[in-house]
């Protein structure tokens, strides 16, 4: 290991005798200045935006287009959550069967066997219409264009 330092740090001698450092201070600044000027155009990009309406937290996979500067920004407070209230939102309410709820990992095989085929018993969840959930997201992004959603889970309805 020694002797990879002390080849790595000749070739560092010799390349510096042909390329001087001012030059890849000046190449660095350089870089710098045409990525911030690149910032300044529009991008398009997929984005996944955290969500959490009546404590359920869900992601939400979008189509975002907006300046490099904003969505550079995004980028860094991406696990920042967006609080939204059900009551802001349409959806309809959905039987869904317990099964498809509970994870497949709680049960063994010998469990499911065991199971008489019986009537599923039934949850209501919310399916939430993607156009409210397009507009709630637009007012609290103004500065980006949401251009498309993915799917949206279901939540479970709220005890009252």
């Amino acid at each position: 290991m020694k002797k990879f330092y002390e080849n790595l740090k000749e070739r560092a001698q010799k390349i510096r005798a042909y390329i001087s450092p001012i030059f890849l201070a000046l190449l660095a600044v350089s870089f710098t200045l045409w990525y911030i000027s690149k910032l300044s155009h529009t991008y398009t990009t997929d984005f996944n935006i955290k969500v959490t309406i009546e404590d359920e937290r869900i992601e939400v996979p979008c189509v975002v287009e907006g300046k490099g500067s904003t969505l550079f920004g995004y980028s860094f407070y991406a696990s920042r959550r967006v609080s939204i209230p059900l009551s802001e939102l349409k959806y309809k309410v959905v039987e869904v069967p317990a099964s498809e709820v509970e994870s497949a990992e709680s049960k063994t095989p010998a469990d499911n066997a065991a199971e008489t085929p019986a009537k599923p018993q039934m949850v209501r969840k919310a399916r939430i219409t993607p156009e409210s959930m397009l507009k709630a997201l637009s007012v609290r992004f103004s500065d980006v264009k949401i251009v498309s959603m993915g799917a949206i889970d279901d939540i479970p309805l709220p005890e009252k």
